[in-house]
Parts: structure tokens; C-alpha cells; sequence
């Protein structure tokens, strides 16, 4: 008799070897049981019934496979909302939410206009709508195949945000208090920074960028003048490695406004941010 417990351990020990995560297998073999933690846990001692480890193996293969866990689900978890995600779209990230928390700090609740571009599945203009509700948000993508992830994730969360098919201001009209940008920024030279199944499931265009990761970043700031009001606020998530030379080029080309860079939870620099306060 296999029980629950053993053959997970079997399945997880193999996954470790494929420098995959191990934990994954439980967690996504929990969700589509819609077991709870506890369900989960009384199971490990049980006899293993065959319809689940055929399910577990089914998990395990595409987890091998280096399919992430929120694909194989079909959704993620991001600002409380479950949204839902596929191969079209980057896999929100926790570092993310932060960025959210940090715009809705720094302004009023009271109406504004909010430009998110390269929005992907979404996730940082539904997130601002949801707490924001007063605010006018677009939300814009150079992919019509996210964009068609992001709409149908505002549908289900009953949140009305103006979708654009874009090439960044291409298709953009009007000026904005606020622009927020999510942009591909990992260095084609730091691919073996990457987790294996962030580069053979995600979106390579949603991930990588020439000029050593800051060439969207310096087309977003040539332009974003035209786009951003006098009193408007420009805020970017970045990598870890590129919080002073975004400052620098920033600098460079609006040196009366101020530029800042703010950290994430675990002390790395994650976001940039330029307003309109004199230095």
C-alpha cells in the first residue's frame, strides 16, 4: 500500500533533482482538489486511490516539463484577486503588489487619469481600479494576446479599464497624472538569472530587453513627456541591478524633477519613481 505521503515525497524528490521546486506538486495538487490545508495534510497517511496519482503524475510531468505552477492552474492570486493567467501573459509577481501598495499610497483616492503600460494580464491596473475605484485607468500592451487576457480578467472582476493594443504611446491619446510601467527589463546577459520555467513557459517579449535591459525604459522616458501632465507622477518597477542607471537616464532628461528609488520587502532596489517635487 502507497500512501499519499510517500508517493509525493517520491515525486517531489525527483522534481528537486530537476531543479524545479518541490513544493509545487503539492500545492497545485491542493487547488484542484480544492482540498484545504488540513484535507491535505490528514491525506498523507490515507491510501493512495489511482484516480490521484494519476492526477499527481499528470502535475509532476508538467512540472518537470518546467510549466509553472500557475499555468498549470490557470490562475494566480495577486492584490486579493484571482486572476487568470497563461502562456500570453508574465505570472504576476509578489514585488508587484508592492508597487501597487506604493501608488496608492503616494495619491489621492479623488479622480485621475492612470496610464499602465505594458500591462500583460493586467494585474497592476486591475489592482489600482480595485482600490481606486474613482480613477480613470488604461491599461495598454503591445500584445493583443495579453490584452485579451487582461479584458477578460477585468470582466470577471466586474472592473472597467479602457484596454489598447499599443507599440508603449503608439495608440495612447490624452495626458495622464499618473504612468506606470511593468516593463520586459532582464538583460538578455542574465538569462541564467532566470528560474528554468520562467524561460521555457513565460513570454520571452514580456521578459527580456536590449541595451542591457533599459532600452523600453529609455524609449518609455524619450516619450513619456507628451503623455504625462506637468504635476504627473511616472513610476517603474525595475531589477535589481538597475535602480541608479535608471535614475541617471531619468536625470538626464527631466533633471528639474525629482527621482527616487525605493526598495522591496527583502532590501532589493524594485521600483523608481519620478515626480513633480523640485530636487
Amino acid at each position: 500500500m502507497v500512501t499519499y505521503g510517500q508517493f509525493i515525497v517520491e515525486l517531489e524528490s525527483k522534481l528537486q533533482s530537476l531543479g524545479e521546486e518541490a513544493e509545487a506538486l503539492k500545492i497545485v495538487f491542493k487547488e484542484l482538489k480544492e482540498w484545504t490545508l488540513t484535507d491535505l495534510v490528514t491525506s498523507l497517511r490515507e491510501p493512495l486511490t489511482t484516480a490521484d496519482r494519476e492526477l499527481l503524475l499528470s502535475i509532476f510531468e508538467q512540472l518537470a516539463n518546467h510549466i509553472p505552477a500557475q499555468y498549470i492552474l490557470g490562475y494566480t492570486y495577486f492584490s486579493e484577486m484571482k486572476l487568470k493567467v497563461d502562456e500570453r501573459v508574465l505570472i504576476p509577481r509578489p514585488e508587484t503588489e508592492e508597487l501597487v501598495e506604493l501608488i496608492v499610497r503616494d495619491n489621492a483616492p479623488t479622480p485621475l487619469r492612470v496610464l499602465d503600460l505594458c500591462t500583460g494580464s493586467g494585474a497592476i491596473a486591475l489592482a489600482l481600479k480595485k482600490a481606486c475605484p474613482d480613477w480613470e485607468m488604461v491599461g495598454s500592451d503591445l500584445s493583443a494576446d495579453a490584452i485579451a487576457v487582461a479584458s477578460e480578467n477585468a470582466n470577471v472582476q466586474g472592473l472597467a479599464i479602457n484596454w489598447l493594443v499599443s507599440d508603449l504611446f503608439d495608440a495612447i491619446s490624452g495626458k495622464y497624472d499618473i504612468i506606470v510601467s511593468n516593463p520586459p527589463y532582464i538583460a538578455q546577459e542574465d538569462q541564467g538569472e532566470v528560474g528554468l520555467n520562467v524561460l521555457a513557459s513565460e513570454p520571452h517579449l514580456a521578459l527580456f530587453a536590449d541595451e542591457n535591459g533599459y532600452a523600453i525604459y529609455r524609449q518609455i522616458i524619450e516619450q513619456v513627456s507628451d503623455y504625462l501632465k506637468p504635476t504627473g507622477k511616472l513610476y517603474f518597477e525595475i531589477g535589481y541591478k538597475q535602480g541608479q542607471g535608471l535614475v541617471n537616464l531619468l536625470n538626464q532628461h527631466f533633471p528639474q524633477k525629482r527621482v527616487r528609488i525605493i526598495q522591496d520587502q527583502f532590501g532589493q532596489d524594485r521600483m523608481v519613481v519620478m515626480d513633480h517635487v523640485s530636487v
